[in-house]
């Protein structure tokens, strides 16, 4: 099964924020239902990540001023990414791997169009085992192969 599949949840899940916007607006984002704020250029291309660690990480050296620092000081550069054309189990190996809980999906041109989150995949991954299962014991059974 390819990410392609679970890309119209990606795409409800995707928030974005620009380079140079303001911590503050980073953490109102993710005060909603975000897990994950991606970081673009006005392009919308990926620069990098913020997570609700990394708001409070800087929160607690915040002092005065430096509470106005841009998202580009705060966020996180080095992302795993997917494409709507990769294997859903070898994402779904590197979120593990990685202990990620969302991963920004991209197109060919490196735009962003989603988030995935771990349990939508799992949760798609899970359905094709089911329906494996279906079909193997269907066949084992003899049902509809006459």
């Amino acid at each position: 099964m390819l990410v392609d599949r679970v890309l119209p949840m990606a795409r409800k899940r995707l928030v974005t924020i620009g380079y140079d916007a303001p911590m503050l607006e980073a953490a109102r984002l993710l005060g909603g239902s975000s897990d994950l704020v991606v970081v673009c250029d006005p392009d919308r291309l990926l620069k990098g990540v913020i997570t609700k660690t990394d708001i409070v990480r800087q929160m607690g050296k915040c002092q005065g001023s430096i509470c106005q620092i841009a998202v580009s000081s705060v966020m996180t550069e080095d992302v795993a990414i997917c494409q709507p054309t990769d294997w859903l189990h070898d994402v779904w190996s590197i979120m593990k791997e990685r202990r990620l809980k969302n991963i920004p999906v991209t197109d060919a041109g490196s735009r962003l169009i989603g988030v995935l989150n771990a349990r939508d995949a799992l949760e798609a991954l899970m359905q094709e085992v089911e329906q494996v299962e279906t079909l193997l014991r269907d066949y084992v059974m003899g049902f509809g192969y006459r």
